[in-house]
């Protein structure tokens, strides 16, 4: 990618993959403007230096004027957007409610839509970008007591592809990450959630909430799931995605993905679903 276009949108820059991918490509050049939910992130980011505003994919006035902000400091122009933010409601999908995941959708699915749909024809204009969307292994493996985080990561690849195949020859490029068990502060942003939508005590599930998914949910120190990587992981994969002369159009990220994407392509489908039931 040329050196005037090394120049970086990223959300979800609070913590976890957004601050870590910030930091690094920064490291390394690239003009990053590190967008988070709140306000007090963004005040933080911007004093260690880093240009930085409020992006609330769940506010869609917020998403038209980061993205103007930032084509306004570098002229119009702008080499990539790292779409990164997201979270999970935990819980069986019997006991997830209409509103909840008209919510996640917000913020894992929509927001996404609606920064690219604002993004391509600045890309085209220029003659190219890279769109990277940070997908998960349950993207493509639908893992029990996530279902509500599956169906968005799942509507996102369908999306990424889509528009692919679309603007192909278009010279702007659409990634996926894929990452599997990653450090991040997902399992806490979670527990509001869970309480605010999922009613345990009334649940079909109440015996496994209590037992099992909420001491997993609070605990404190929660040991290492198998095969966890740190964040950096992530961000070595999307240095690549911009920077490489040939991106892939997918990154695989932890061992469990390669694993599920293994399993996917040779295992009949009942065998699959006995093996995410066994990681669930």
């Amino acid at each position: 990618m040329a050196s005037e276009a090394r120049s970086i949108l990223i959300t979800g820059c609070s913590s976890g993959i957004g601050q870590v991918s910030a930091d690094l490509l920064r490291q390394r050049g690239w003009r990053v403007f590190a967008t988070c939910r709140k306000q007090a992130d963004c005040d933080r980011l911007s004093g260690q230096g880093f240009e930085s505003i409020r992006l609330d994919y769940e506010d869609a006035a917020s998403i038209t004027s980061a993205l103007d902000w930032a084509l306004e400091k570098t002229g119009g122009r702008l080499g990539a957007v790292f779409n990164n933010g997201a979270y999970a409601v935990p819980g069986a999908v019997e006991d997830v409610p209409r509103d909840a995941m008209r919510a996640i959708f917000e913020t894992n699915f929509f927001g996404y839509h609606d920064l690219i749909r604002q993004i391509i024809p600045v890309m085209r204009t220029q003659g190219g970008g890279r769109i990277v969307n940070c997908s998960s292994i349950l993207g493509f493996a639908a893992l029990p007591w996530r279902g509500p985080y599956n169906s968005t990561k799942f509507a996102l690849e369908g999306l990424t592809d889509t528009l692919r195949v679309e603007l192909r020859g278009s010279g702007i490029e659409f990634i996926l990450i894929e990452p599997g068990p990653v450090t991040t502060l997902i399992r806490q942003n979670s527990q509001q959630h869970f309480e605010k939508w999922i009613d345990r005590g009334n649940s079909y599930h109440a015996r496994f909430y209590e037992k099992v998914l909420a001491p997993h949910l609070y605990h404190e120190n929660p040991p290492k799931v198998r095969f966890e990587l740190p964040p950096e992981a992530v961000a070595g994969k999307l240095i690549h995605a911009l920077e490489s002369r040939r991106p892939r159009r997918r990154y695989y990220v932890t061992t469990p993905t390669y694993i599920a994407g293994l399993a996917k392509r040779l295992l009949p489908t009942a065998w699959f679903d006995r093996l995410l039931a066994s990681w669930g």
